[in-house]
């Protein structure tokens, strides 16, 4: 066994994902390397080699867009020949399909979702959310292993490695499917992952329109606005959603407006320092994990907060 990959669809969470992987590394007294496939991806060879033992690099053409069975079996072909002791990825929707794909091949254990992840007495054992936020499930598996982290589980630290650059030279094989035609997806400022305030709107939203109002009060706050999965797939709205099954946030404030707080949306709140929820129902979910909770009618409460925002700053 030769020690701890990783490999990111993210290339922002490859700090955080080397910090772990340094960590694990070192109790298996073995290395880490990172994986960087795809296209044009040279340039971003020397800060991954700053970070991991080994940096394993490929950099061809055709691999100018992300298709999960292509990339697992070039990782695959890859721990064929190098034997890795674990394979960490990112677990994003790409992350998620990339790491089960892999594992099949391999026919090694997969752990997705992973909050906290560690290596004893040679098994990789990792904590996970389960049934729908409302408990943690400690699993383990033997090595070799895939497990897929969530973003920002972990911290990032400032690693000082002099890494090998390994150019490999493996058979890209063809896609399972074709790409007919990519369209870029509209974004607000940044990513809700990384907002330290999130105004969040649920069913309670009657008009589209009315979204205005949940902007306002971001702009104010200077945070960002999300919404529930209805909203995105129902309503189609957004394009993302906070929960389970989208995204899972931590910020600093959380504002719930017109959201019931189904479990699989409050498994995406947990970590939200504080939670604020504005809702007519007393006995929604959602106030059972808020810190302060206002049950009005949100088009009055939210205008009112607004107002009472700028009054404060001055506006």
């Amino acid at each position: 066994m030769t020690g701890v990959w990783v490999y990111s669809t993210d290339f922002s969470l490859y700090g955080e994902l080397l910090t772990k992987a340094d960590e694990l590394a070192e109790k298996l007294g073995a290395g880490t390397a990172a994986l960087l496939i795809g296209r044009d991806v040279r340039e971003n060879a020397d800060s991954l080699a700053r970070m991991a033992d080994k940096v394993y690099l490929l950099d061809r053409p055709e691999l100018g867009w992300f298709e999960a069975g292509v990339y697992a079996e070039i990782i695959y072909r890859l721990a064929q020949q190098h034997e890795p002791d674990l394979i960490i990825v990112d677990s994003s929707r790409r992350g998620k399909e990339l790491s089960a794909r892999l594992a099949t091949k391999l026919k090694a254990g997969c752990i997705p979702d992973c909050l906290r992840l560690d290596v004893e007495q040679g098994r990789v054992v990792a904590d996970r959310m389960v049934y729908g936020g409302r408990a943690i499930s400690t699993q383990a598996c033997k090595t070799p292993a895939v497990v897929a982290v969530a973003p920002h589980a972990f911290e990032e630290k400032k690693l000082r490695k002099a890494g090998e650059l390994v150019e490999v030279d493996v058979d890209v094989p063809s896609p399972a499917v074709r790409l007919v035609e990519t369209r870029t997806k509209e974004v607000s400022g940044a990513a809700l992952e990384e907002a330290e305030i999130v105004i969040a709107g649920g069913r309670g939203i009657e008009k589209r329109e009315d979204l205005k109002l949940l902007h306002e009060l971001a702009e104010v706050l200077n945070g960002e606005v999300g919404c529930t999965r209805p909203l995105a797939e129902d309503r189609g709205w957004f394009t993302d959603w906070i929960g389970l099954s989208g995204h899972k946030i931590k910020p600093n404030l959380y504002i719930a407006v017109g959201i019931s707080g189904a479990i699989q949306h409050v498994a995406g709140i947990r970590d939200a320092k504080i939670i604020v929820s504005i809702n007519t129902d007393e006995e929604a979910p959602i106030n059972q994990v808020s810190d302060y909770i206002i049950n009005a009618d949100l088009y009055e409460v939210v205008p009112a907060l607004i107002d009472a925002i700028k009054r404060r700053l001055g506006r």
